[in-house]
């Protein structure tokens, strides 16, 4: 570092500090500006000799900045043992999860909102600690606590202080989704012309129904008590919203209570709402409708009615791309039937667009995911007294003479020889690689509606992240607001970790991405260092986008609570 003197044409003298670095791009030795300190006549006001006075502080810093290039000097007993439940590995991945959380202001949303309920514990503490935890050591909420020393963080709180916090937040729900909504419009900007809903359950470990945990249509087709949850997300893949149902609701059920309960706190102009072939009911388009917005929903040929399986079929006015994919339209009214004001049915027409299109590689993996099916049904027509549903999911419907006990789905005693439908498969192959989008979108380009459609693969990815990255399910919680304030953990993180992969460029899954993170640890040496021994290209990104740097190899304590506090900012 230097004394930089600058003498202007007028007459004074500038004082500022500098320092000499080389330029990696530009492959020479420059000067930069490191503390600007004021002109020589304002300064003599308090200092006899500015010159002299700075000369010396510079001299000092120099000093100083020496004694620190100095490598410290650690010195350990050969002798030296772990003592019993010593852990000195701890994390310093999460300044990554740190900066987000704290960008979103989730820290300020809860020391807020907690202000009120004169708590001895800190929600936003316990907050931070179930939310860091769900993306990086996903675990119960016990399991979760005994591993809180992993973090530079104070965690001045008990594991029933945990359970408490989750019965106090969970009445902020919504809340908490509108305020996350809020903050991705106005801070990393949200587009919300087009929204993606699906619908998906997770299962309990507890085999006891209650009026949020029953039996239904399980999709990993186990049998334990499910919950429902319904979630929106935006054109990026980032959740908007979520809730929960109980475990025996039809998938179309959940459409109206989601979209009655964003409609105005969430300030959505007019948007297109993506889902797949369970919300494409009579009474999901009405209200739709109703409420302004547009639709491109997903419906199989085979569960068409006959104009629409004729017009699927005929090879008459299909576009052909490339790869034998194949692509037409229609515009038309078709009938839907609505439930009105007394439960009943009635029909009515909706005016919309049909795309049709058929794709080589559809056809093939409906018939590869239709093979194990009709091996299953094949052995069934051998010896059928061994099948069950469990075993032998889908094959059923492939056999005839088959006698099935509704309540324990075992095969009871044939009367007549079970024979295989060829007549079943050969109907299905007729539809293999044909699919149908209906959308109110009556102007939009095919391709475009096509394009926007295959965008519900997002949804369905976060789903994936929320069962195994996230580790949301099998749900351990026996208390309704236990079990919702679960979820609303899991959601947090899930809005999280999506925006994490945006801000490395989408160029590593989430599961990497946390494996990363959650590797970037280190072990306490002596006195206040730290050795840090993991460094990916996630690490790297990390530093490189998010200006966080996980590559010192070696750290003090201070350095690290500079950093960890620097994400807090």
């Amino acid at each position: 570092m230097n004394l930089k003197v600058m003498n202007y044409k007028n007459g004074r003298t500038y004082l500022s500090i500098t320092e000499s670095y080389r330029d990696k791009e530009k492959g020479y030795t420059t000067n930069r500006t490191l503390k600007k300190i004021g002109y020589v006549d304002v300064l003599k006001k308090e200092y006899p000799d500015p010159i002299a006075h700075f000369r010396a502080v510079v001299a000092e810093m120099n000093k100083e900045a020496a004694k620190e290039r100095i490598p410290p000097s650690i010195t350990f007993s050969r002798d030296e043992r772990l003592a019993a439940g010593q852990d000195n590995r701890k994390n310093i991945g999460y300044a990554a999860i740190s900066k987000l959380y704290h960008g979103l202001s989730l820290h300020t949303f809860f020391n807020n909102r907690s202000r009120r309920w004169k708590t001895e514990y800190n929600v936003n503490s316990i907050m931070r600690l179930l939310v860091f935890s769900r993306i990086l050591y996903p675990a119960s909420k016990k399991k979760t606590y005994e591993r809180r020393g992993v973090y530079f963080e104070k965690m001045g709180f008990s594991l029933q202080d945990t359970y408490r916090c989750l019965s106090k937040v969970i009445p902020l729900k919504y809340d908490i989704t509108l305020h996350l909504h809020k903050q991705m419009q106005d801070i990393f900007g949200r587009s919300d012309g087009i929204v993606y809903y699906d619908v998906t359950n997770f299962y309990f470990e507890i085999d006891e129904e209650d009026e949020i945990r029953k039996k239904g249509v399980s999709k990993e087709h186990r049998p334990d008590p499910i919950i429902q949850m319904g979630l929106l997300t935006d054109a990026n893949g980032i959740p908007i919203t979520f809730d929960t149902f109980p475990g025996n609701t039809n998938d179309c059920e959940t459409y109206a209570p989601i979209f009655r309960g964003i409609r105005k706190e969430f300030a959505f102009g007019r948007i297109i709402v993506v889902a797949d072939k369970g919300m494409n009911t009579g009474d999901n388009i009405a209200y739709c409708k109703l409420s302004g917005n547009g639709y491109v929903f997903s419906q199989t040929v085979r569960g068409g009615n006959k104009d629409l399986k004729a017009y699927a079929l005929d090879p008459e006015g299909y576009r052909e791309l490339d790869g034998g994919f194949r692509i037409k339209s229609r515009l038309c009214s078709r009938k839907i039937y609505v439930t009105d004001e007394n439960g009943k049915k009635k029909s009515v027409p909706v005016d919309e667009k049909h795309i049709v299109f058929y794709s080589p590689d559809y056809d093939r993996r409906a018939k590869a995911e239709r093979a194990g099916a009709i091996a299953k049904a094949l052995e069934l027509v051998k010896d059928p007294l061994k099948y069950n549903r469990a075993t032998h999911y889908g094959a059923a419907k492939y056999v005839k003479n088959m006698a099935i006990d509704e309540e324990t789905g075992e095969v009871l005693t044939p009367k007549q020889k079970p024979y295989f439908d060829e007549g079943k498969l050969l109907e299905e192959e007729r539809y293999d690689g044909y699919y149908i989008i209906v959308t109110s979108e009556q102007e939009e380009a095919d391709t475009k509606i096509l394009d926007i459609y295959r965008g519900l693969w997002q949804i369905e990815e976060a789903f994936r992240v929320c069962k195994g990255d996230l580790l949301s399910r099998p749900v351990y919680m026996s208390l309704p607001e236990h079990i919702d304030a679960h979820f609303l953990i899991c959601f947090i993180a899930l809005v999280i970790a999506r925006l994490l992969a945006r801000f490395l460029g989408n160029e590593f899954s989430i599961g990497k991405i946390a494996e990363s993170l959650r590797n970037a640890s280190g072990s306490h040496m002596d006195e206040n260092w730290y050795l840090f021994d993991y460094a990916d290209d996630v690490t790297q990104a990390v530093q490189e986008k998010m200006g966080i740097d996980l590559g010192k190899k070696f750290m003090t304590l201070g350095e690290i609570r500079q950093l960890i506090g620097d994400t807090k900012k």
